[in-house]
This record gives structure tokens, sequence and C-alpha cells, in this order.
């Protein structure tokens, strides 16, 4: 899919006090951060926010960190962020692939994958975030009890992350082909993606892994 720029939206993005500018800088110290010791969670390729800051919304307890690289939907979050303020959201505008470099191990309590590229040619397998590279990050970062989650209605894709599970030397907690039909759906949050791909009658996959 092809990103539309945005005007102004890096500008915006590096003067906006919610998005950190040095996230390495915090590596370990994300509870000074947010002022206190509750768990982090994190979604990887958040795009426009809506899932996050809904989940920020109803969990004051809990600290959230989207990661998008993407300024030109990252700025929508921010557009949202600025209205509610919330204390427990900030955002980081960086490649996933990095990801180790801006959290001390076991340092993240859960880990959000929602609608990820696909990067559908063969060569690129590696780029997936569900693929077993991208797990051994996941678990340089992730506590012990720690859990990563990923919703996708590309049934190619979810195939080839239950297969990266297993290679991983993760083990699945929960899998669902069809998540709204399910006895899953209750509580669930849709992304921007889902609800339209939703009401396209695509079944959203789902599955939560842990080690």
């Amino acid at each position: 899919m092809r990103l539309r720029n945005v005007r102004g939206a890096r500008e915006a993005i590096d003067e906006n006090s919610y998005v950190i500018k040095e996230p390495v800088k915090y590596k370990g110290k994300w509870a000074e951060l947010f002022g206190n010791d509750n768990p982090i969670h994190i979604e990887v390729g958040m795009g426009k926010g809506k899932f996050i800051t809904t989940l920020a919304e109803q969990n004051p307890d809990i600290n959230y960190i989207g990661i998008e690289k993407f300024s030109s939907v990252l700025i929508r979050a921010l557009e949202k962020q600025n209205e509610l303020q919330l204390p427990n959201l900030y955002f980081l505008r960086e490649d996933a692939a990095e990801i180790t470099e801006f959290f001390e191990q076991s340092e993240i309590a859960r880990i959000y994958l929602n609608f990820s590229d696909p990067w559908p040619k063969d060569r690129h397998a590696k780029r997936r975030l569900t693929s077993k590279e991208f797990f051994a990050r996941y678990d340089q970062i992730l506590a012990p009890d720690g859990e990563v989650q990923f919703k996708t209605d590309n049934r190619m894709l979810f195939d080839f992350s239950l297969e990266q599970v297993e290679e991983a030397g993760w083990k699945l907690t929960l899998t669902t082909f069809d998540l709204h039909h399910s006895e899953y759906a209750e509580g669930n949050i849709m992304t921007e993606y889902e609800e339209r791909f939703s009401a396209k009658g695509n079944p959203i996959c789902k599955l939560v892994a842990v080690r």
C-alpha cells in the first residue's frame, strides 16, 4: 500500500513531546519516563494508533509505547494523543529491526503485532515481524512470562507465522482463524485495518505466543 505524504508531518513529530527522539537513552530506564513501575506493552507497526490509544485509555495501570516508522501515519496517532494527553502513552518513530537497541532484557511485558506488512516475496521473509529472526529479538526484551499477540487477515502470512513460532522454539497459547466468530471475540479491540477488512467479510486470524 502506498502511503500518502503528509505535509509537515516530520516537523510536527520532531517537535512533539510524546515522541521519544533518542529511545536508546531510555533503554532499561523506561520506568523513569513513565514515573512508575507499571508493566510496559508495545505495539510494533501501530499505524494511526487507534488500537494502542484505546488500550491506553482503558488501562491506566499499564504503560504503552507505539512504534511506527512512517511519519505520515504516526502523525494521526499524535493528533489524537494531543487531545487526550494520556500519561501512559508514548511513541517511537523507529524501525522495528532496531528494537533491541531501545529496550533492556525483560523490560517489556507484551508485544502487539497488528496487520503487519506481509512482505510477500520469499527473499524478504526475514523482514516479516513474525519471522523467527524477529522472535529472536522479542526474546531479548520480553519478560519471562511475556507474550506476543498477532492479528492479521492475511492467511498466508498467518500460516507462515504459525510455522515461525514453532521454529523459534516458542509455544502457542491461542490460535484462531476467525477471531470475530470465536470464543476470543469478547473484549477484542479493532484496529483501523481490522475494521476495514472485517467489513468486507475477511476472517481475522489471531495467535498468542509465549516461550
